[in-house]
């Protein structure tokens, strides 16, 4: 079986965000793709499966199944738009989180997302003992997102995993204002076996949206400030967020998920 493995919001590889994608026939076991992304050990593993004239796409982290990835939908898209399908400037997915359309545009992969819905809630004693700070405010959708006071301690921050990972909401988001970028922001999951999400999209559904409220602009440009660092940039248009990036190819291999 034909795997790729692509790093996402990057033009160049060793940066950005690394996913696996698998290109495939027919869907192999859900225990067969959990498998195989615990092999890969990276924070993503994407598979694909052509239905109609759209993809079935589904995407393991080494801890389990997620209902939203951007940076492996970036990565899947640019594995069948380059290999599979070369003539076409966008495809579309069947996911967990509705359809998904990416579009080629201006050198970039633009991905169509849904808008996570942010609620205020309190910051506690707990965020701020897992951040190593106190946050300025607190909001939760699907995961945590905490806006710190500075861009310094977003990048230098060291989070307790095991602490962060008895905080509500499935990942943890840190966000602050960015000097040379709108924010700049770092991303957690320690419930799905992935300390730091290098270059994280769907993050950005919960990132992007309070930005855009905080400064009063709907196109954004954020800085994911990992190790491997990536750009994001950013359209906020009602309930969507529009997430742009580029793509570079690392691998393509053949994988045997029976052996050989």
């Amino acid at each position: 079986m034909k795997q790729y493995v692509v790093d996402a919001f990057t033009k160049e590889v060793f940066r950005g965000n690394p996913a696996a994608v698998c290109v495939m026939d027919a869907w192999l076991p859900d225990e067969v793709m959990q498998k195989i992304a615990i092999e890969n050990q990276l924070s993503e593993t994407a598979f694909a499966v052509k239905q109609g004239d759209r993809y079935g796409l589904r995407w393991f982290t080494p801890g389990g199944e997620i209902d939203l990835c951007g940076h492996a939908t970036l990565g899947t898209a640019y594995a069948i738009l380059r290999f599979y399908e070369p003539e076409a400037d966008a495809v579309s997915f069947s996911t967990m989180s509705g359809v998904l359309t990416v579009t080629k545009k201006d050198g970039r992969y633009e991905m169509e997302f849904p808008a996570y819905d942010l609620k205020e809630v309190p910051v506690t004693d707990e965020m701020e003992a897992a951040i190593g700070a106190r946050p300025l405010a607190a909001y939760m959708a699907r995961d945590l997102l905490c806006v710190m006071d500075s861009e310094d301690f977003v990048r230098n921050a060291a989070p307790d995993q095991e602490k962060v990972a008895a905080l509500p909401g499935l990942l943890l988001h840190i966000t602050a204002a960015g000097k040379d970028y709108d924010c700049v922001s770092r991303s957690f999951a320690p419930k799905l076996a992935v300390p730091e999400d290098p270059v994280c999209g769907s993050g950005h559904c919960h990132i992007f949206p309070y930005w855009a409220k905080a400064l009063g602009k709907t196109e954004l440009l954020g800085w994911q400030a990992s190790a491997r660092g990536g750009a994001v940039y950013g359209r906020v248009e009602g309930d969507k967020v529009f997430l742009g990036g580029e793509a570079a190819l690392f691998s393509e291999a053949e994988i045997y998920p029976e052996g050989k």
